[in-house]
């Protein structure tokens, strides 16, 4: 008879989760389906985040039946309801903890705001809602939250002592997450010469990807009190100066309007050179020891254009120079030979 009063109960159980499965098989079949029919990411992002949760929820719900038709002792069925609860409380956790980071995450990317989607900001998010739905399990286990607290504000001292390192980084990828002074996707170099596309702002350190495509790991600490120059900031676009040395026989304005015309004709040629706002030639440095100086400033998209721009620009002009025969003249000096009078000799 004891036999049959958990027998039956636990098959009941396990068909019904079985049943529950095979729904939830087809359920999400059909979502996916429908989700890739829409524009939005919406639906996919809320599928993605559903996933795993409805697994508990489906044996949460088969034990829920189990327990129905059982005719177990209120011990025993108290003990299965509070494992019902805690899954079914673990299992919104889980789903509310994913739909909000990937929510923040599609949010950020699809709009302009200068918010850095890093990993230490998706972090926090998620370890919030964990959190959260840790203590509601505790409540429901009876466990008392306030002694929990208490003990963990004591042993905080203890370990903020024996992590302060760690939590230095900790807090200084905070700070520079709120500062916003250096964003993931921004260009920056370090005042030691390492330079590179910041890649991602973890907890502790902040990784950098080098135009070589090298990875450089910069403790958050370090970079906080580092002089940091950030080539996309205020914005992105930036001006490049390119030096040009004449000979002193050449026509000043005739050099000045070849350099213009190189220039305005490259902005639609040279990716990466911009046309807006024009370009510029002023006679700077000017007098050199042995050639007319020249500076023609444009703008480049970006910082990592201004290689390519460069080198297209200066091939430009050095062909139209040589059309135009205008010399660039190489470093020259005058020297002055004195002889010595004959009663010397």
């Amino acid at each position: 008879m004891d036999i049959n009063r958990i027998f039956i109960p636990s098959t009941i159980a396990v068909l019904s989760a079985g049943i529950l499965f095979s729904i939830r098989a087809i359920a999400f079949k059909f979502l996916h389906k429908w989700a890739e029919k829409t524009e939005t990411k919406l639906d996919d992002i809320i599928i993605k985040s559903l996933k795993t949760p409805s697994i508990l929820w489906c044996i949460a719900i088969g034990l829920y039946i189990g327990v129905g038709v059982s005719e177990l002792p209120e011990k025993y069925v108290l003990y299965i309801s509070k494992a019902i609860h805690i899954i079914i409380i673990f299992s919104i956790t889980i789903a509310a903890a994913n739909l909000a980071g990937r929510i923040f995450r599609n949010y950020i990317q699809s709009s302009n705001l200068p918010i850095p989607t890093t990993g230490l900001a998706y972090g926090i998010l998620k370890g919030t809602i964990l959190v959260m739905g840790f203590l509601i399990i505790l409540s429901v286990l009876g466990i008392s939250i306030t002694p929990l607290i208490t003990a963990l504000g004591v042993g905080g001292l203890a370990v903020a002592l024996a992590l302060q390192d760690t939590l230095s980084n900790l807090f200084a990828g905070i700070h520079i997450l709120m500062e916003k002074s250096v964003r993931v996707g921004d260009f920056i170099r370090l005042e030691t010469g390492q330079e590179g596309y910041v890649d991602d702002i973890t907890w502790r350190t902040t990784r950098i990807r080098m135009i070589p495509n090298n990875m450089v790991m910069i403790p958050n600490s370090k970079l906080s009190q580092s002089i940091v120059t950030n080539y996309h900031l205020p914005e992105k676009r930036m001006a490049l100066l390119i030096q040009v040395g004449v000979s002193y026989s050449s026509d000043p304005d005739k050099v000045e309007k070849i350099l213009l015309e190189e220039a305005q004709r490259g902005a639609s040629e040279i990716p990466g050179l911009l046309g807006d706002p024009e370009s510029f030639v002023r006679l700077i440095p000017g007098f050199g020891q042995s050639s007319l100086d020249f500076t023609l400033t444009c703008h480049v998209r970006e910082f990592a254009d201004q290689n390519l721009v460069q080198h297209e620009l200066r091939k430009r002009i050095i062909k139209r120079f040589r059309a135009e025969g205008i010399e660039i003249p190489f470093p020259q000096r005058t020297l002055y030979v004195r002889e010595e009078k004959e009663w010397r000799k």
